[in-house]
């Protein structure tokens, strides 16, 4: 799912491209993607855009008359600058947006159609969309802590939860949590106040280094290849792999769709944290340190 600093890259990209532009048509061919009635998305057509804005993960496009587009890319959608009048084609093709320099292709790759446009009207429509998660970017360290502690969850579960942080997905709370040397499951109102501080740099500068990555490697050009699963990252999406930091295997834990990635030597003290899956299979014989998995999977082998 595309996060705050994907979500930034594309915005920015948007401004260059929409901004001031009359939106000419909306053409929608996915039956889920529009999820209100009221206001009609026929009264977004001929006004101009006079804003853009983030609200979480979301893309929000303000028009004349504050009136707001609101896009939830969710998992699988993705944003195209292509051709004024280009086809949307479906299964992967949902909408596309018209204005007189091009057109913005809405994709949503996959069976399952999460991606969601709502229409809303000015500030009060906007906010009811609004998660209430603070901006990490904006806030300072007494704000992130006071948050943080507000509930006793993992800080993996802390981080990725839109209620109390922005933006935050399952990539970069991996990312986040590498800087930061934590563990994923380690209990928030269990934290240092030396870690609390630690994880709240962690979150800036993992936030801001990677937007200004990905801002540097699109170059001025619309973002194309947004994904969860970047080079250079060092922990999200390598499992396996070793660490850029101390050369340790990378290891996972998988729930539902997701996984979370960490570091056994950085993040957890050299402890394997139980994965669902592996644990109901090898039940009492799951290892518990990084010596007993290799001679598990020596045995097995």
């Amino acid at each position: 799912m595309p996060e705050l600093p994907d979500i930034v890259v594309y915005i920015e990209a948007l401004e260059r491209r929409i901004l001031g532009q009359t939106l000419e048509g909306i053409r929608i061919v996915s039956p889920f993607l529009l999820r209100t009635a009221s206001p009609p998305v026929s009264g977004a057509t001929g006004k101009k855009v006079l804003n853009l804005r983030r609200l979480g993960k979301r893309i929000c496009i303000g028009l004349e008359g504050e009136l707001w587009l609101v896009l939830h890319l969710m998992i699988a959608g993705r944003l195209h600058w292509r051709a004024r009048g280009v086809k949307v084609s479906p299964p992967r093709g949902l909408a596309a947006f018209d204005f007189g320099k091009g057109s913005l292709l809405w994709t949503e790759a996959g069976s399952q159609k999460r991606a969601s446009l709502h229409v809303v009207s000015g500030g009060a429509g906007l906010q009811a969309l609004e998660p209430g998660g603070i901006e990490v970017l904006e806030s300072d360290a007494s704000q992130f802590a006071a948050v943080l502690l507000s509930a006793d969850h993992t800080l993996k579960r802390a981080l990725t939860d839109p209620r109390l942080f922005s933006g935050i997905g399952n990539a970069y709370s991996d990312e986040i949590l590498f800087e930061a040397k934590l563990s994923p499951l380690a209990l928030t109102q269990k934290l240092s106040a030396g870690e609390i501080k630690r994880l709240y740099e962690a979150t800036r500068s993992t936030l801001l280094s990677w937007t200004d990555r990905l801002r540097a490697e699109t170059g001025g050009k619309f973002p194309e290849n947004v994904t969860a699963f970047r080079e250079g990252m060092a922990v999200h999406g390598r499992y396996k792999q070793p660490c850029p930091r101390c050369g340790t295997k990378i290891q996972r834990i998988r729930y539902a769709a997701n996984e979370t990635n960490y570091c056994p030597t950085c993040q957890t003290g050299g402890k394997l944290l139980a994965d669902r899956a592996l644990s109901r299979l090898l039940r009492e014989d799951w290892p518990r340190t990084l010596e007993e998995l290799e001679l598990l999977t020596s045995k097995r082998a």
